[in-house]
């Protein structure tokens, strides 16, 4: 594990970090000559370079051969045209012939010139693709047609002809006039954003340098292999370093890129995006705003990268988000959303206590519920010794030592939306509820396993425990649960976990040259993490004894990406644990409780929803019935909220209403939200102390353990 003692904090995600960009990082207005896309000699050997610390330290064992060369142009084009949207069937048979056996050879041999041709094509059928779509723009578009147009193209054909592309040009551009136009555009309105968004769309291709192709090529290369590997430019690594020392300044959401669209992916606990209650997890930013009264950019179809500079600015600066809500599918409209800029503060993020005791099916219970929203650790002041810095487990422990003097009778973990953290801290936390005992294995690129040990013998908590997870639990929060799931130290409650069961190191690859020159930076795939009963927490994540109604969604998580590390197995570590015991009446009371349950009656009904309009990859290009579809879905969901709050004993909303909707009313509505999975969480473990089926909690007798790490590892902050 020789490599871990470089390791260096991970790279977080960038969307939620903040700044203003250097001049040398703002694009040139004028295009980029075609005859300067051409590689340097400093492109040459960053891909050598690259390619000898893949061969050597990537986890995943590969062969660069015909195969991987083919899934490398897969990706790469995938990268180029997502949706399908400007190479022909006929531009895709001409490259997989020429080129689907060769980039392996390329890449050995520093040969670029292929990647560069590729490219070339695109940025020309590019140009033609927006053309056509401005003379449609210009003239009169057919909105009330009885077509249909896929919306989502990833896993459809290529069009087979240039003839065809001009139809599905067509077709989109009645789909985005729809949008506009139900979002209260006018004609005039709708015709100047569209005309904004494709001579955009032209400009930026014509703006990319040289060095652009490269890291996209790069990246093909690094994805093809395994979809947490990627590669930076020196500046880009420069932003990093920006971005990191800014300590999560932002609006505090992750985004990613799904085909056109930025998506996204999680909103920070406590982070203004979460604070606003206006943007939520599957949300499609289409428009970026600077201040009050900035133009709002269109970003349909931007790279990730270009608008997350523009969501970027200054603690106390104002951005504004044109917003496709979720719960609105392809064919909804979208709304102005106005964000303040800030720092994410520790104590937003910090781990907080409530107690459940007057819900009278706890029957005179006290169920406290410790929710943790990330894996955090001072790194600098536990480096100066300070004896007050502050972790996860510290305030945890706190928290316990307050919960003891409260008498309560269980406690239930919350680790929802808990996208992971410090492996140090999931490693000290879980030793709060076992004695000793390793916490979780990690296997490293050449094979060898080594354990983390809980460090402290002392046991906080020996009473009753749950553990509350869903499909965002992910990295460090999956260790945690897997080791308490393992050690039958408590009960799992909630949905599936994310599945992200991997390590990632940054690789400077200018220490491995002598003349000094910036190479940029390789964020590559190291180690695997296992549980200690050896299964690892990869792809599938880790799955709760107690199943929460969820949304079956194969498209989320880990599973969703491109060659994603498979699930796998080594054998199980040392350690004793306990016997949950039966747990049949227990799920058998839970079934009955949710089948009758306001709460969970509506969580089903959003999830019925959102489950049909994820189904919905067609959608009408009449823009009657695609108002008549929307206003149907705003009321069903108006519906079931109404019917929800009539639960909670507040009034029902109309459709003028829900749009003045008063904050501190829908904070506290969806407060209530939040507490439907908690609340039954907590009548799950009442149930388990009255069945006796917790935990009998007695001294962890763990023998032979393997000795533990002393590798840097322990101080890697994980996050996907």
């Amino acid at each position: 594990m020789q490599l871990y003692k470089h390791m260096k904090t991970l790279l977080l995600a960038i969307a939620i970090a903040t700044l203003s960009l250097p001049a040398h990082l703002v694009a040139s207005v004028e295009p980029v000559p075609l005859d300067d896309l051409r590689p340097t000699q400093q492109h040459q050997k960053t891909i050598l370079i690259s390619r000898k610390v893949i061969e050597q330290y990537h986890y995943k064992k590969h062969t660069l051969d015909n195969d991987l060369s083919g899934e490398i142009l897969r990706q790469y084009l995938k990268t180029l045209d997502p949706n399908k949207s400007f190479f022909t069937a006929t531009d895709i048979r001409q490259f997989e012939k020429q080129y689907a056996s060769t980039f392996d050879d390329d890449i050995r041999h520093a040969r670029l010139d292929n990647a560069f041709t590729i490219f070339k094509l695109y940025r020309q059928r590019v140009e033609e693709r927006v053309s056509h779509a401005l003379s449609l723009i210009s003239g009169p578009v057919d909105i009330r047609s009885d077509e249909t147009y896929l919306v989502d193209r990833e896993d459809t054909e290529w069009s087979p002809t240039r003839a065809a592309l001009d139809d599905l040009w067509r077709k989109r551009i009645i789909n985005d006039t729809i949008v506009l136009k139900l979002a209260d555009k006018d004609d005039d309105d709708i015709r100047e954003q569209l005309t904004k968004r494709y001579e955009s769309l032209l400009h930026r291709t014509q703006q990319m340098t040289s060095n652009d192709v490269f890291q996209t090529f790069m990246n093909a290369y690094a994805v093809a292999l395994e979809p947490h590997t990627g590669y930076m430019l020196p500046h880009n690594a420069e932003n990093f370093d920006i971005s990191m020392r800014l300590s999560l300044q932002g609006i505090g959401a992750v985004l990613r890129s799904d085909n056109d669209h930025t998506v996204i992916q999680k909103v920070v606990k406590g982070g203004p995006a979460d604070k606003s209650g206006k943007l939520r997890a599957g949300d499609k930013i289409i428009g970026v705003a600077q201040g009050k009264n900035g133009e709002m950019i269109d970003v349909v179809g931007w790279r990730l990268q270009k608008v997350v500079e523009k969501i970027r600015g200054r603690k106390g600066s104002v951005v504004r988000l044109n917003v496709i809500p979720k719960k609105a599918g392809n064919s909804g409209a979208a709304s102005e959303v106005l964000i303040v800029r800030d720092k994410i503060k520790l104590e937003e993020q910090a781990a907080k206590y409530s107690i459940i005791e007057d819900d009278p099916s706890l029957q005179g219970k006290k169920i406290a519920v410790i929710e943790i929203p990330a894996f955090y650790r001072d790194f600098q002041g536990a480096s100066r010794g300070n004896e007050d810095f502050r972790s996860t487990t510290r305030d945890v422990r706190e928290i316990l030592e307050k919960l003891d003097s409260e008498q309560v009778d269980g406690i239930v973990i919350d680790l929802r939306n808990n996208g992971g953290g410090s492996l140090t801290e999931a490693t000290e936390l879980t030793g709060l509820f076992i004695e000793k005992g390793p916490v979780v294995q990690i296997r490293d690129y050449s094979g060898e396993i080594e354990s983390e040990i809980d460090p402290d013998p002392q046991m906080v908590y020996r009473g009753p425990l749950v553990v509350m997870v869903n499909r965002n639990s992910a990295s460090a929060s999956e260790i945690f649960a897997g080791a308490i799931q393992d050690y039958g130290r408590g009960v799992l409650v909630g949905e599936p976990t994310f599945g992200k069961g991997t390590v990632q190191q940054l690789i400077d690859l200018s220490n491995y040259i002598s003349s000094g020159s910036d190479m940029g930076r390789l964020r590559m795939t190291i180690a695997q993490f296992f549980r200690v009963n050896g299964g690892s927490t990869q792809h599938k994540g880790v799955i709760p004894d107690v199943l929460f109604p969820s949304m079956e969604d194969d498209d989320y998580g880990e599973r969703s990406y491109d060659n994603a590390l498979p699930w796998a197995k080594i054998p199980a570590a040392t350690y004793n644990g306990w016997q949950v015991g039966n747990l049949a009446p227990v799920l058998a009371a839970h079934e009955r409780r949710i089948a009758s349950d306001s709460g969970f009656d509506y969580l089903r009904g959003e999830t019925e929803l959102i489950e049909r309009l994820k189904s919905e990859k067609l959608v009408s290009l009449n823009y009657d019935k695609r108002q008549r579809e929307w206003k149907g879905r705003d009321a069903d969901r108006r519906n079931l909220r109404n019917s929800y709050r009539r639960s909670l004993g507040l009034d029902p909303l109309s459709k003028a209403d829900e749009e003045n909707d008063d904050l501190a009313e829908k904070i506290l509505e969806e407060e209530k939200v939040e507490e439907i999975e908690s609340r039954e969480a907590a009548r799950i473990l009442v149930d388990l102390i009255r069945q006796e089926s917790n935990p009998v909690i007695r001294a962890a007798q763990n023998e032979q353990l393997q000795s533990p790490a002393t590798n840097d590892l322990l101080n890697s902050f994980l996050n996907f």
